[in-house]
Parts: C-alpha cells; sequence; structure tokens
C-alpha cells in the first residue's frame, strides 16, 4: 500500500530546500498511470504524455491542485504546475480504473514506504519538526491523528510502529469529473 512520510520544520528549526527536478512525468500506458505515486516540491510542473492508442482526459478535484485537462489524443501531452502543498488524487474522465496520486511538499525531507511498509529518513538536522503521514485509502482525520511532534539530535531515532487504519483501494467508485458515478453500462470507445 502506498505510504509517504514527512518531516514539516517547526518555528527555531531552519527549513531545508526542496528545489524541483527539470521535469515529472504521469505517463499513460495501458490505461495506467505510471508511475501511480509521486512526491514531487511546490512549484513543479508534471507531464501527462498519452502513450496510449486512444483518447483520456485527466483531471483532478482535491485539495492539492485542481485540474481538467481535457480529451486529449495519442500521442499528445499536456502539463500541470503543482503551486501548492497537498495530495492530488488524479483520474481520467473516461477510464476510471486509472488513478495516480501527487504528494505536493515544501520539504525534501520525505521517504516513500519500500515494500516491508518501512520508512528511513537520513541527513536530517538536529531540530524539532512534525511528522506527518499520507497512506493511500486511509482518510484524511485519521492520518492527522498519526501525525505528531519529534525532536531530532545526532542519536538516531527510532519511531517504532505506526498503527494505521486498514486502507481501502484508490481506485474504488469515485466520481467522474462532474460529480456524478461513472456510467458502468456504457460501452467506451476508446
Amino acid at each position: 500500500m502506498p505510504a509517504v512520510v514527512w518531516l514539516e520544520p517547526l518555528e527555531g528549526t531552519t527549513a531545508l530546500p526542496f528545489v524541483p527536478r527539470d521535469h515529472y512525468t504521469l505517463l499513460q500506458k495501458h490505461r495506467t498511470f505510471i508511475p501511480h505515486l509521486q512526491v514531487i516540491p511546490v512549484g513543479s510542473i508534471v507531464q501527462f504524455p498519452n502513450a496510449d492508442p486512444f483518447y483520456h482526459n485527466v483531471f483532478s478535484l482535491f485539495e492539492g491542485k485542481r485540474f481538467d485537462l481535457g480529451l486529449y489524443e495519442a500521442g499528445s501531452n499536456k502539463s500541470v504546475t503543482f503551486s501548492r502543498q497537498g495530495v492530488s488524487y488524479i483520474f481520467c474522465n473516461i477510464h476510471p480504473e486509472m488513478s495516480a496520486v501527487v504528494l505536493t511538499l515544501s520539504t525534501p525531507l520525505y521517504a516513500i514506504a519500500d515494500g516491508h511498509n518501512s520508512f528511513a529518513l537520513h541527513g536530517v538536522p538536529e531540530g524539532d519538526y512534525r511528522l506527518h503521514f499520507w497512506i493511500e485509502g486511509v482518510t484524511q482525520s485519521a492520518l492527522e491523528s498519526l501525525s505528531r511532534p519529534v525532536h531530532i539530535s545526532s542519536h538516531d531515532l527510532d519511531l517504532g510502529a505506526v498503527s494505521a487504519p486498514i486502507a481501502g483501494p484508490m481506485n474504488m467508485a469515485h466520481p467522474n469529473k462532474f460529480g456524478n458515478p461513472y456510467d458502468k453500462d456504457a460501452p467506451s470507445t476508446y
């Protein structure tokens, strides 16, 4: 289950810059977004190339970045600038099984869970931070209840196990870009 932790510096702790790379990409291929999860700095531009032989309509109506790229054909590419911190759940208005997540952060102090649902953050400067979690399928209120202050010193810090509610699959029923259910009986022309 995709999950991310990050440290937000508290007052008195120096924030490290999180500099965007030249570009980030969420490829649309085989009716899938690749990669499914991407963590990017605030201000980053994400490219959405369509490598399928049919149309897609990429959109997000969530807190991180609201956008609708409209219908666009195979071989074309559109982009979005993610200008503020937050989670963007991304879907295709034509193919309800397509989903991705872009987590936009203002800190480079983050880690994505490994195959054992473990996290490791290295090179964290001493100071006081708020530890945040994002776990796919877990409600925002449950995630906020996991958040906690931590003090980082020159010694190793092990937070031990963190218990989170069981997460549901991301591509469970979600509304289309108009807020309505997808028409599951309509044959797709794409």
